[in-house]
Formats: C-alpha cells, sequence, structure tokens
C-alpha cells in the first residue's frame, strides 16, 4: 500500500529544505515567498512505498490565493495519511494560526518544529513536550537545512499513519456554541471526519465551503452567523480570527520563554534601513549586480572561460581530428564530430566557468535573504507600471531559467496582472542567455560587466513599459495585486546548500548544452555543409546559407541583416538560446582556434550591431520550452501566439532604436534608418503616455 505525507507550512518556515532532505530530491530552495509554485513529489528515501507532497507555503486555509487554495483542495480532497506540519520555531505564534486549522481537519499530524538553532540564538526557549501536549499532536525538533531530526521525523510520522485523529482544541464556550449548532446542520452532509472543519469555515462566511451545502442548508447557517455576530458583536470571521489568536496565545502562555529575547534593534533591522530605503535601495541592487557580473564575467569567471575556450579548440578539437583520421573515420563524419558536435557544444560550455561563478553569487544573495528585500523595493516602482512585487519574484525566479519563472505567475491573484507576467519574465536573461551576453562583452566590449548591467537595466525598461502598454487592452486592463511579504532574516548561507544549488544549476546547463544544444549543432552542420543536392559545398553555398540569405534582410536595419550566420543564429535560439553560441560555433569552426570566435565576431560587426544583436535575442520570443510554460499559464496557443508576437515587435523595435542611435554614439554618423527609429521612438513613447492608444484600433473593428 503507498503511504501519502503531505507537507504543509508557512513560506520560509523550511518546508522544501525539509522536502530535499526527506526524498533526497534537488528542488530549488530560495530566501523568498513563492519558491513552491506547485506540488512537487518525491519518494522517502530508501521507501519507495512513501510519496512526500511538498504543498505550496500558505499562512492559512482560507482561499485567498492560488497556493491557498492548491493546499486546501489537496488536503481536503486527497486526504494524505498523514501531515507533517513544519512550524518556525522562531515565530510560534504565527505559525500556529495555520497549524489550527490543520489540525481540525482530522488528519495525523505530526508537527516539525524547524530552525531550532535560529530561535536558541535569539534567546526563545520552548518546552516542546507542553507544547505537543497541549496542541494534542507529536512535535519533532529539527533543523532542517542541516538534517537535524530528519530520523526521528521520519519514524514518527510513519508511527502516526493509519492512527485516528481528533484534536482536543477548543474555542471559547460562546463560540463553540456556534460550532456545534452548524454541525448540526450539516450532519449528514459532508464527512464526518471534516464536519468541524467545514462548520468553522461556514460561520467564517468562506464562499467555497458554503458550495458543498444545499441553499436550505446555507440558510439555516445564515441564520447562526447573523445571531453568533449580534450576540458576540463582531462580523463572523474577525470573530474566528480573534479566537484562534487567543487559543494560540493560551497554548503558548505555558510553553513558550522569550524572556531572552533582546528587544534591541537587530543586524537585519539595521541591514534593512539602508538596503530597503527608498532612495538607496536601487542603485544598491544596481551596484550588487555590477559587482556579480565583474566577478563572473571580467576576472575569475572570464579568465576560466578563456582557458577552457582555449583548450577545447587547441587542444580537444585537433585531438579528436587526429584520432578519427588515423582511425580511418570517413571524412563527414570527422567534420560533424569535430565541426559540428564538438564546435558547437564547446563554443557553449566554453562559458561554464562564468556560469558556475554566477550562479555561485546568485545562490549566496538568494539564500542568506537579500533577494526578497529586492522583491520588496521593487514593489512601489513596479506599482506605478501596474504590477507588483509578486511580478518581481516571477522575474527573479526567471533569471535561472525562464520556464520556472512563467510558473511562478500564477502566485498572482489578479488574472490580467499575472497573464502580464507571464508574457514579461523572459525580458530579463535567464542562464541560457549568459552565453550570448559573455561572447558579445568579450568580442566588442572588452568583457565589461557594463554590457550585461544594460542588458539587465533594458529589461527591466521593457517590462516596466509592458505593464503600461498591455494594461491599456481591454483583455488585460486592472489594478495590481496586493503585495504582502513576510522578509526573512538574513542568515549566513549554509555552505553544503549553496553549493549543492550552484551545480543543481550548473548541471541544467550543461544538460541542457547535451540535448538541445547537441541536437541543433548537428542540423546547423548538416545544412551548413550540403547544398539542396546533398553535395558537400562551402558554408557560403550551404542550404544554410540559402535560408539565412532569405531571412536576413529582416535584420538589416538593425545592424546585423549583412551576414547570414547571425540570422540562422538568431532563428535556431528560438529553440533554445544556448544555440544562438552553438550555432556560430558550428559555422565558424573552421576559421576559430582559443578565443576565435569572439575575435571573428568583433570583425563581423561593429559595437553598435553587436549590441543590437545581443537586445534583439534577449527580449524577443523565449525558447519553445518557455513558450510551452506560457502556454499553460495564459490557457491557450491563441493567446501564446499574440504574447510572442509582442515580444518579437518589442525587441525589433528596441533593437532598431538601439542600433540606430548606437551608432550616433560610436561616430557612425546618420543613416535611412534612423527616419524608421525615430518614428518607432515616437509610437512607443504615444502608446505609453495616451490614455486610449489602442481605441481608435477597436473603433475601426466595431464599425467593419
Amino acid at each position: 500500500m503507498t503511504v501519502k505525507i503531505a507537507l504543509a507550512g508557512n513560506p520560509n518556515c523550511g518546508k522544501t529544505s525539509l522536502f530535499n532532505k526527506l526524498t533526497g530530491s534537488s528542488q530549488r530552495v530560495g530566501n523568498w515567498t513563492g519558491v513552491t509554485v506547485e506540488l512537487k513529489e518525491g519518494n522517502l528515501r530508501n521507501r519507495e512505498d512513501v510519496i512526500i507532497v511538498d504543498l505550496p507555503g500558505i499562512y492559512s486555509l482560507s482561499p485567498y490565493s492560488p497556493e491557498e487554495i492548491v493546499t486546501r483542495d489537496f488536503l481536503l480532497n486527497e486526504r494524505p495519511d498523514a501531515v507533517i506540519n513544519i512550524v518556525d520555531a522562531s515565530n510560534l505564534e504565527r505559525n500556529l494560526y495555520l497549524t489550527t486549522q490543520i489540525l481540525s481537519i482530522g488528519i495525523p499530524t505530526i508537527i516539525a518544529l524547524n530552525m531550532m538553532d535560529v530561535a536558541a540564538n535569539s534567546g526563545i526557549r520552548i518546552d516542546v513536550a507542553k507544547l505537543s501536549k497541549d496542541l494534542g499532536c507529536k512535535i519533532v525538533e529539527t533543523t532542517a537545512v542541516k538534517g537535524h531530526g530528519v530520523n526521528e521525523l521520519t519514524e514518527t510520522v510513519m508511527s502516526v499513519v493509519g492512527t485516528e485523529h481528533s484534536t482536543g482544541l477548543r474555542f471559547s464556550k460562546e463560540l463553540e456554541m456556534y460550532v456545534s449548532m452548524a454541525e448540526g446542520c450539516i450532519k449528514g452532509k459532508v464527512p464526518d471526519n471534516v464536519k468541524r472543519w467545514y462548520a468553522i469555515k461556514l460561520l467564517e462566511k468562506d464562499e467555497k465551503a458554503g458550495a458543498k451545502i444545499d441553499r436550505e442548508t446555507k440558510g439555516e447557517i445564515e441564520t447562526i452567523v447573523s445571531l453568533m455576530e449580534r450576540e458576540m458583536g463582531w462580523d463572523a470571521d474577525s470573530i474566528v480570527a480573534e479566537e484562534r489568536y487567543e487559543l494560540i496565545g493560551k497554548i503558548l502562555g505555558g510553553s513558550l520563554d522569550k524572556s531572552g529575547v533582546i528587544r534591541n534593534e537587530t543586524t537585519s533591522d539595521r541591514i534593512d534601513r539602508i538596503v530597503t530605503n527608498r532612495w538607496l535601495g536601487i542603485p544598491i541592487f544596481i551596484l550588487i549586480m555590477f559587482a556579480i557580473y565583474f566577478i563572473a564575467i571580467e576576472t575569475i569567471g572570464g579568465w576560466g572561460t578563456a582557458e577552457l575556450n582555449n583548450y577545447i579548440a587547441n587542444t580537444v578539437m585537433p585531438s579528436a581530428k587526429s584520432w578519427l583520421t588515423d582511425a580511418g573515420a570517413a571524412d563527414w563524419l570527422t567534420g560533424l564530430i569535430v565541426n559540428g558536435i564538438i564546435a558547437g557544444v564547446g563554443a557553449v560550455i566554453g562559458f561554464l566557468p562564468q556560469i558556475l561563478v554566477l550562479f555561485l553569487v546568485l545562490v549566496i544573495l538568494e539564500e542568506c535573504g537579500y533577494m526578497a528585500r529586492v522583491a520588496f523595493i521593487m514593489d512601489h516602482i513596479l506599482r506605478r507600471f501596474g504590477l507588483s512585487g509578486k511580478s518581481f519574484i516571477a522575474v527573479l525566479v526567471g533569471m535561472g531559467c525562464g520556464v520556472p519563472g512563467i510558473m511562478a505567475s500564477r502566485t498572482i491573484e489578479g488574472r490580467t496582472e499575472r497573464k502580464i507576467t507571464a508574457m514579461v519574465v523572459t525580458f530579463i536573461p535567464c542562464s541560457a542567455k549568459l552565453p550570448v551576453i559573455a561572447m558579445i562583452a568579450g568580442a566588442l566590449f572588452g568583457r565589461s560587466a557594463f554590457v550585461a548591467i544594460s542588458v539587465y537595466v533594458i529589461g527591466i525598461i521593457c517590462i516596466l513599459m509592458s505593464g503600461v502598454i498591455l494594461k491599456k487592452w481591454k483583455s488585460l486592463a486592472g489594478t495590481p495585486s496586493p503585495f504582502i511579504m513576510e522578509l526573512p532574516q538574513y542568515h549566513i548561507p549554509h555552505f553544503v546548500s549553496v553549493v549543492r544549488s550552484m551545480f543543481e544549476r550548473a548541471w541544467a546547463f550543461v544538460r541542457n548544452a547535451g540535448t538541445f544544444v547537441l541536437l541543433a549543432c548537428i542540423a546547423v552542420w548538416f545544412l551548413s555543409t550540403f547544398d539542396w543536392g546533398m553535395h558537400t559545398v562551402d558554408p557560403n553555398d550551404s542550404m544554410m546559407a540559402d535560408i539565412g540569405n532569405v531571412l536576413r534582410y529582416v535584420f538589416v536595419p538593425l545592424g546585423y541583416g549583412d551576414d547570414w550566420q547571425f540570422t540562422t543564429a538568431t532563428i535556431t535560439g528560438l529553440l533554445s538560446k544556448e544555440n544562438i553560441v552553438g550555432t556560430m560555433g558550428v559555422l565558424f569552426s573552421s576559421e576559430s582556434s582559443g578565443e576565435g570566435l569572439w575575435n571573428i565576431v568583433g570583425s563581423m560587426l561593429t559595437p553598435a550591431a553587436g549590441y543590437s544583436f545581443l537586445i534583439f535575442n534577449m527580449i524577443c520570443a523565449p525558447c519553445v520550452a518557455a513558450m510551452g510554460a506560457m502556454r499553460a499559464e495564459l490557457g491557450s496557443w491563441k493567446e501564446t501566439a499574440k504574447a510572442v508576437a509582442y515580444q518579437c515587435i518589442l525587441a525589433y523595435s528596441i533593437s532598431l532604436i538601439v542600433y540606430q542611435f548606437a551608432g550616433l554614439f560610436f561616430g557612425n554618423g546618420l543613416g535611412l534608418g534612423i527616419v524608421p527609429a525615430v518614428i518607432v521612438l515616437a509610437v512607443l513613447i504615444y502608446i505609453v503616455i495616451a490614455k486610449e492608444p489602442f481605441g481608435i484600433l477597436r473603433r475601426r473593428t466595431n464599425v467593419s
């Protein structure tokens, strides 16, 4: 028989870390609300018959957010064999609010009292035995990130599977009278094991709970609620909430000792006074991002990439070619392996040192708690553009990969804001785009970290601008969702967790290079080696060249349409952004050695054209996997096609403006392209500032 155990708890309580320890999984852990955006499952270590389900982090079982609805529906409908309720020991009052609701569902529940080390360091003392007795359930002390208490927790939760569970928690006599009356009304209409839970929820005027009963019963409940509000002198949901907190207060009165807590301002408070300052927050964020890319691109990361590229070009490729030749391999096979696979995949893998350094620093910032502050300081800015801090959380998640970033948008309550966020998340470069940034920065801008920072700034500008533009379409109009987020205490990241997370992300990058990029490189080599008659030809006479020469005229106004290689790289990038560098590695393999790819790109593109190429590929439609994720969030391929079209049009417009005006900066003078660039810029400004810029289009549509 398969046993199913659910993990439930508040955001930032260590739930995902505990899931990883219990299952041996490597689910991503980040120090901000909303890391878990859907249900995750894994088998308990060495137990194929036990499934652990990681539920989204929530504060209550009231259906006010997508996370709360998912968790509540799972607990009520799936009825797991047991629940592990992870509770932050350093903030018991708030965490136990959810606990009191879970206990009323009637599922065997174990409390994992997590972050005991943090509580102890704060001067908090907890009488675990008394707390366990008062709550009526077993409690195990844990420090999930270090694995402390995990074995005991496993044994304890397995011991309660299959047992009967009934909570002894009771409200005041007055409220319990109304709970009993509500239970009497719904007797036989809901399962007995959740009768108390439904009764309480109906008294709170919970609409989803009300949908489970018939109209006559609902009328009886409304009568009870009206009587309760009149007699107790408050609205029903506030009465229940206040009673819960009073109950929690009584329980903790005999088991929680905060006499050792130092009341002075904490280190986190002092840091937050600076990094979340209204005027300093954004400049500090930009400065930190610059430092990250300076380290990753210009210093140790850049050195590692240069060395690895030289090794691949000067050692791996010649050795492979020599070995294949000595083995008598056919010329086409040698070309495929050396100039196709090794050159293409190697061009992507060559950037791995920079990727590792970048991921290392980003993981440290996430786990120490800084990234949660970034979402907070961005909230008041995003609100002016129709978005909220929750949108920026999705953006932060998308910095690793656009797919989970898009999926993170589902935690946003507002439908229109959720859709817009899913459409704009990929404007911020993900890890797959970093090799392209590094290549252009190395080829044309002396590995300057300013190139990377400028791309992020333009990405943020596109997000803000899109928030304004898209909200002007009637179907996407609306106000941003309220943003309430707990700022976790700063803490020193756990070394093992940081290293593991860094290598997990790096491995995802390598795995992609070994799948999508490998297949793309084989296809690019084939198309660039043969003509339509399947004869071996020079790349400039190949099928790939013919395709590129047809499409390249589209990109002439952007500065890089004169060479078909950059056009084909852009097209293959729609499958996977790493393909851009991989395609160039294949097409220029016969000419490059060591840092030769950078030299060739630098000789074929002007700085303005190279930067335009970079901007277009950063903003335009994401990879196929991200498009699939967008389809899931937007609800149809029609809406996804509209989103992709918007992304491509915006990318083309921004790149056109950048190239034409950058030409002036680099001393290239004025060309004919400046005219459409000025027109496009004027149109964008008009759309942003006009109250109803699309009104004329709607009126013409209605007339026709």
